[in-house]
């Protein structure tokens, strides 16, 4: 058996990534207000809510980094290519969400009329458009490699495959609560079983 630090922490930041995505998305759901960008700003429940998600994402690129380790011996070519395009994706939504979370009161503060005006395609808007892609891409991948890899259950890698699909709204709450019902249900798994099999007993997925 073969157990580094990091592997013997996947299932809590797992489950950490789950609750919080969760609570976080729940929060942001009822602090927007439709087509009112400076009313959703304004509610109480945005700015915790929007700090949530970000320490959840945070927590989110941790877990994906010690879950991989689980099945990195059986995923081949094709888990590697799913594990960096979700720590990409990750990355990614993470410096966008940044942004919404405290420039956007900024904003509101410093140039109100700049929210209230209609959104504009542009390099800005463009650059968040990819950040979606490439986090519900990448967990997509992620997913499916780890059906091919097989190492956790076949219902939680059908679940993340999901929650990455939804997860290209993961910003427009509640479509990121599919990700985090998925990252809870791996997180129980990775914690009951609680054992990394050794690489060199296990073939590799071609």
């Amino acid at each position: 058996m073969i157990q580094s630090p990091l592997s013997r922490v996947a299932g809590l930041m797992a489950l950490t990534a789950g609750v919080l995505t969760i609570v976080a998305q729940v929060g942001m759901f009822l602090a927007f207000v439709a087509n009112d960008r400076l009313a959703t700003l304004a509610s109480p429940l945005y700015l915790p809510s929007m700090v949530t998600f970000f320490v959840a994402l945070c927590a989110l690129l941790i877990a994906l980094v010690a879950a991989n380790e689980w099945q990195a011996h059986r995923g081949g070519v094709f888990g590697l290519i799913g594990f960096v395009a979700a720590l990409v994706g990750t990355t990614a939504l993470a410096g966008n969400h940044w942004f919404d979370t405290f420039a956007g009161p900024w904003l509101a503060d410093s140039a109100p009329d700049l929210l209230a005006a209609p959104i504009q395609h542009g390099v800005l808007t463009t650059a968040a458009l990819a950040s979606y892609g490439l986090f519900a891409v990448g967990w997509m991948l992620f997913g499916v490699a780890s059906l091919r890899a097989g190492v956790f259950p076949a219902m939680i890698s059908a679940s993340i495959v999901v929650g990455g699909a939804a997860g290209f709204l993961a910003l427009s709450p509640p479509f990121g609560i599919a990700l985090g019902i998925a990252m809870l249900g791996l997180g129980v798994w990775l914690t009951r079983t609680g054992r990394v099999t050794a690489p060199a007993l296990e073939p590799v997925a071609r």
